[in-house]
């Protein structure tokens, strides 16, 4: 029997009338012939009311207990859904990380997995229950409770589907993924395809329909990913290996922006080939991931570094900063969107920076910062320049 893993985001289980529509369409696809396992997010906005819960008990809770309270979300509508599903006189099983030995690693907070046991799972299945997962969670190895991170419950989704050999389905309350944001861009394509690398460049510069991780599970261990509305009719987007024959024809697939960043700059620093590796080693270990790192050619023995970091770790690295450079000397900037340009095509093809830079160039776009790969280029730009550069890209290059 082919095992199906399916994973419902916040949206599709906000309310109980949504959790009994999700239950009828897990019984529709039982029905014929498939093993079920389905993966649960937190109802609607309850993880953001869980933080500030915890916010209003301490202005910086304890990350441990934080992690203890937030997964209580999932837990929730994953009972909610068993209840459901039995309620329509089918069988079904909720469990939680440690009952399937969900076993993580690393900070509080955004965890790592490990592995994870299939064995209960398996037996439930046997038994012909549809066995429900509360998402986003594991176990570390001192036995607490930890979070995977925003968006963790799609990287649960696509583990278990590695680990049970079946195929993975992510809904959610988009249709599928679409060239760029259709809020903001309303000519947005929707694509029927798109291949691993590049849905993981998207995901992870801020297209924010896939959790980057399980991208990347999907791309290491082969296992399709499809993307679609919850509960609807409309055919969504497969995730996969693409063998594109007319990559040069079309050499941009999307676009992303993010305006979850900031820009620090660090004037003045002593030329020193270790200055660069001490500085990002200090800010790596505490798992903060810098982005877009420039540095200014050496002049009277001094340079200037500039990188982007998420906003949310300004404080703390601000903090690790100042040990290696006088306050006077660091400079924050928050008016930053980052916009990416991503497409496997421009292996291939040259054409596509220049294009953009002309673009940005004639309609007076400042570019602060520039990184790029393979398969993107990255510009830090102005906040109130972002719906232009959409605009004004997703028409050049048909997206």
């Amino acid at each position: 029997m082919p095992v199906i893993v399916q994973k419902y985001g916040g949206s599709s289980v906000a309310t109980t009338e949504k959790i009994r529509k999700v239950a009828e369409t897990v019984i529709k696809r039982k029905e014929k012939g498939n093993a079920m396992v389905v993966v649960v997010s937190a109802m609607g906005d309850t993880t953001d009311e869980l933080i500030s819960l915890a916010k209003g008990i301490s202005e910086k809770p304890d990350k441990r207990e934080l992690d203890v309270i937030l997964s209580t979300g999932e837990v929730i509508s994953s009972a909610l859904l068993a209840m459901a599903i039995k309620n329509m006189g089918h069988d079904a099983v909720s469990y939680t990380a440690y009952q399937i030995g969900m076993k993580t690693s690393g900070e509080y907070g955004k965890s790592l997995i490990e592995d994870l046991d299939i064995e209960r799972i398996t037996k439930s299945l046997n038994e012909k229950k549809i066995v429900i997962i509360a998402g986003f969670q594991g176990i570390n190895e001192f036995g607490d409770i930890t979070t995977l991170g925003r968006g963790g419950s799609d990287t649960t989704a696509v583990a278990l589907a590695v680990k049970l050999n079946g195929t993975c389905e992510i809904y959610t309350d988009v249709d599928a993924i679409y060239t760029t944001d259709p809020r903001e861009y309303n000519k947005a394509k929707r694509l029927k395809e798109i291949d691993y690398e590049e849905m993981l460049e998207l995901a992870s510069l801020g297209a924010q329909i896939m959790h980057p991780r399980s991208v990347e599970l999907g791309q290491k261990y082969g296992v399709p990913i499809h993307v679609g509305l919850s509960c609807g009719e409309i055919q969504g987007t497969e995730i996969k290996e693409v063998n594109n024959m007319n990559m040069e024809s079309k050499p941009v697939t999307g676009i992303a922006t993010s305006d979850n960043n900031i820009a620090i700059t660090i004037n003045g620093i002593d030329q020193d080939k270790n200055i660069l590796s001490n500085i990002s080693e200090a800010i790596g270990s505490r798992k903060i991931n810098i982005d877009m790192i420039s540095q200014t050619a050496p002049m009277q023995g001094k340079v200037n570094v500039s990188f982007t970091i998420p906003k949310n770790d300004i404080d703390e690295c601000t903090t690790i900063i100042k040990s290696f450079a006088e306050t006077k000397n660091i400079f924050v900037d928050k008016d930053i969107t980052k916009f990416s340009m991503v497409g496997i095509g421009m292996k291939t093809t040259s054409c596509a920076a220049s294009k953009m830079f002309k673009l940005f160039t004639e309609n007076e776009i400042d570019v602060k910062l520039i990184t790029t790969s393979e398969i993107r280029i990255t510009c830090a730009i102005k906040q109130e320049d972002k719906e232009k550069a959409v605009n004004l890209v997703a028409h050049k290059f048909n997206l």
